[in-house]
């Protein structure tokens, strides 16, 4: 595995992710921004924020699969939310453990939630993209 994740002594420990990843690997791989769509580009989990996120887990999950990878070789995930305030944290936090439970283990790398006004289409509530590394 190319990706170590670390919680370094006098940081936070958060438990939705780690602070550090480091990585030893060759390949880099660009994970375009994943949307609550399936294969045939249907809508997933409309209205629903943690559906909607464990579905772009899902979709960050194939992407990976498709290059030879998994989530144990993601090095950092950037997660945008539409209106995001505090109080929808259960709900990123069901969306992870939903996601932990279809791909047997949590996704837990570095990662920075950011709040958007808005994503591509009205719809969309949540947007994941990621960085990994390949041996």
């Amino acid at each position: 595995m190319a990706i170590t994740l670390v919680n370094p002594d006098g940081l936070p420990k958060v438990d939705v992710y780690r602070q550090v990843s480091v990585a030893t690997g060759s390949r880099m791989v660009f994970i375009a921004g994943q949307v609550a769509r399936d294969a045939d580009g249907g809508r997933v989990g409309e209205g629903d924020f943690a559906a909607q996120l464990e579905q772009c887990h899902l979709n960050v999950a194939t992407a990976l699969a498709a290059v030879g990878g998994s989530f144990d070789d993601v090095a950092k995930v950037t997660i945008y939310a539409v209106d995001w305030t505090p109080d929808k944290m259960p709900l990123l936090v069901e969306g992870i453990q939903r996601v932990a439970a279809r791909l047997g283990g949590t996704p837990v790398p570095p990662g920075t939630l950011v709040g958007v006004a808005a994503l591509a289409e009205p719809d969309l509530l949540v947007e994941v993209e990621a960085v990994a590394v390949l041996d």
